[in-house]
């Protein structure tokens, strides 16, 4: 739609130029009728695509908005899962009170960026807690791959919605490497086609040894992005269908007055 836009700005343009050329140079354009006349029709074919394009646009996107906000959704709630797993992990938040007051609280401390580096090198140095970073990672990486593998063609398909999905992509693939390091460097099991799926892995061809000053700072950055993305994306999802529209849809039904029944009568005698 920006292109539309500019397309469209493009062609006003023009024509206020054209129009205001009229009185400065008339007999200009009265001596090169053929050259006026292409002007004059591609202004319009110009403005023409620009606003057949807006409507289209407008149009299908009103077609599947219900649909686009349900996968921002989930979007938010595996990017919510992210962050305050991390958090949960990092014992910054306690598990299972996700009321708005404690994501508010967890999202303020995370911004916090060096006491959460601080804590998440404390949680590195406990093999323990360790380990259990490791099974989270896993976990979260399985629910991105599952909610991007069933809706990010379905979300491309419409150029309002690429970026959005961009950067989900882009946390995850950076939460990915972070994983594949883990699991190549510190293996949790010793089966050797997970070894070598992870073996694979670009992240430890490029990026090689690791210390835990790198892995905290990293860490802290994905989980900072996931809460950044599961803020904007709640209320990108919230602009899309307003809440208004679904208290409307949820309104019982009118009840339908009661008709009182009809008494039959007898017939009237005949005199």
């Amino acid at each position: 739609m920006r292109q539309t836009r500019i397309i469209a700005g493009l062609a006003m343009f023009v024509l206020a130029a054209a129009i205001a050329s009229d009185r400065l140079a008339n007999a200009f354009w009265r001596r090169h009728l053929l050259l006026t006349s292409l002007v004059s029709s591609l202004v319009v074919v110009a403005l023409s695509v620009a606003v057949v394009n807006e409507a289209l646009e407008r149009r299908q996107r009103r077609r599947w908005s219900v649909l686009a906000q349900y996968v921002l959704f989930e979007l938010v709630r595996t990017a919510r899962l992210t962050w305050t797993g991390l958090m949960e992990v990092l014992g910054l938040m306690h598990a299972g009170e996700e009321t708005q007051a404690t994501l508010n609280a967890g999202a303020r401390t995370l911004l916090d960026t060096p006491r959460a580096v601080a804590a998440m090198r404390e949680l590195l140095a406990d093999s323990d807690r360790r380990q259990q970073l490791h099974g989270l990672i896993e976990r979260l990486l399985g629910r991105a791959d599952e909610v991007l593998g069933r809706w990010a063609g379905v979300m491309l398909s419409s150029a309002a919605y690429a970026e959005i999905i961009d950067h989900h992509v882009e946390l995850y693939s950076r939460l990915a490497w972070v994983g594949s390091l883990l699991e190549y460097f510190e293996p949790t099991d010793d089966d050797p086609k997970r070894r070598r799926l992870t073996r694979s892995s670009p992240a430890v061809q490029l990026q090689g040894d690791f210390d835990d000053d790198w892995l905290s700072h990293n860490l802290v950055a994905i989980a900072q992005l996931a809460e950044a993305l599961d803020e904007g994306s709640l209320q990108l999802a919230l602009r899309i269908v307003p809440g208004e529209w679904w208290t409307a849809r949820w309104q019982p039904p009118a009840a339908t007055p009661a008709v009182e029944p009809v008494t039959p009568t007898s017939p009237r005698p005949v005199a």
